[in-house]
């Protein structure tokens, strides 16, 4: 166990694990979570306009999932080979996780498959990196999206069918809003919005912002170590532009509340209000601000700033939250640092009984599941 008194663990039948989105988006299950009155109520998603007041601010993570799961086969042995994605550097060479029987070395080809598993390009390995990543180069003159939209699949969850996907996948498995390519996992609490909806909650006075997280295959990696503060945070890069900047602070300002949909953005303006020194400024770690949970910088209520880096903010308790009024998020896989994040928010013991309720009730769980409102 943990050795924090918080509780970051529970048992979930596998049956409530959603294998599928719900046909329509909105009509996902919304529980809830009301801090000041410690009451939980039941909802549907497509209920928000009528949960929401007048005056607040969804915030939206518009990063786009990239078909970064890809498969081919090495070309000197004919074995099979599988490679994940995760992010192109400056000199335009990709990292990429590969997984394959035998060793793998430096300027071996891997010869890649579309999804109908014809040849389709080759991939160079050059450098070993750590933790199964790999420098590799793509022997193509596509920009790298293109290359991934032709030879890639949706790197869905291994929870979802093993990982395999459908073709519904392409669709279901990206946001509405989706617009800046570099995810290799959707910012989900997102996943139930529709134009229709989005549409909606603006006419009833709830406007929206977008700000940009690349969610990282890390996201869903299980904290493996006793103490919460010796678990290592994985980097995510983000960006909350000027405009989107002056948007939040305006709604915060006439007494509006910034709605973040997903934790991806409770990270990232939890980061920027720290952090947010310009809007060209280096990542977190490079300017020296941003402190671990429970550090005592001089708060800065309701000004978020432009922001643009990497963060590992590990949001954990205790947490001084100054950016993010309300969360709507999904529910969350146990010994996770996201249901950590959800628990640090909303209370242990308030986010523990919505848990077993949503148990006992039946949601639907993790990427195609329900969604929890924590106001």
């Amino acid at each position: 166990m943990l050795a924090e008194s918080f509780c970051f663990d529970y048992e979930l039948p596998r049956r409530l694990v959603a294998q599928e989105p719900l046909r329509h988006r909105a009509d996902a299950r919304l529980m809830l979570v009301d801090r000041q009155r410690q009451e939980i109520e039941h909802h549907h998603v497509r209920d928000l306009p009528h949960l929401l007041p007048s005056g607040d601010r969804l915030v939206l993570n518009d990063t786009k999932v990239v078909a970064a799961r890809l498969v081919g086969q090495r070309d000197r042995t004919g074995g099979r080979w599988q490679g994940l994605f995760l992010e192109t550097t400056a000199e335009g060479l990709w990292q990429v996780l590969c997984k394959t029987r035998g060793r793998l070395n430096p300027g071996e080809a891997i010869v890649l498959a579309d999804r109908e598993g014809r040849p389709g390009g080759k991939l160079w390995l050059i450098a070993r990196l750590t933790e199964g990543r790999w420098l590799a180069r793509v022997e193509s003159d596509e920009p790298t999206e293109s290359v991934l939209e032709r030879l890639g699949r949706v790197p869905l969850p291994p929870y979802i069918r093993g990982g395999n996907m459908v073709d519904a996948d392409v669709a279901n498995y990206q946001t509405v809003f989706a617009r800046r390519p570099g995810a290799v996992a959707a910012p989900t609490a997102g996943l139930h919005f529709t134009a229709e909806l989005l549409r909606s909650l603006a006419d009833r006075g709830v406007a929206a912002s977008t700000v940009t997280l690349h969610v990282g295959l890390a996201t869903f990696r299980p904290i493996e170590t006793d103490r919460l503060d010796e678990h290592h945070m994985h980097e995510e890069w983000g960006e909350v532009t000027a405009a989107a900047a002056e948007e939040m602070n305006a709604t915060r300002s006439t007494g509006g509340r910034l709605i973040a949909v997903g934790t991806t953005v409770v990270r990232l303006l939890e980061t920027a209000v720290r952090a947010g020194n310009s809007e060209h400024g280096a990542g977190s770690r490079e300017q020296g601000e941003l402190p671990g949970p429970g550090s005592q910088l001089p708060a800065r209520p309701g000004m978020i700033r432009p922001w643009c880096g990497k963060t590992d903010l590990f949001i954990r308790p205790p947490f001084e939250f100054r950016a993010s009024d309300a969360l709507l998020t999904n529910f969350h896989f146990p010994r996770t640092t996201l249901l950590v994040l959800a628990q640090t928010f909303g209370g242990q013991e308030l986010i523990a009984a919505a848990y077993e309720q949503a148990v006992r009730e039946e949601y639907r769980f993790y990427s195609y599941g329900d969604a929890m409102l924590i106001v």
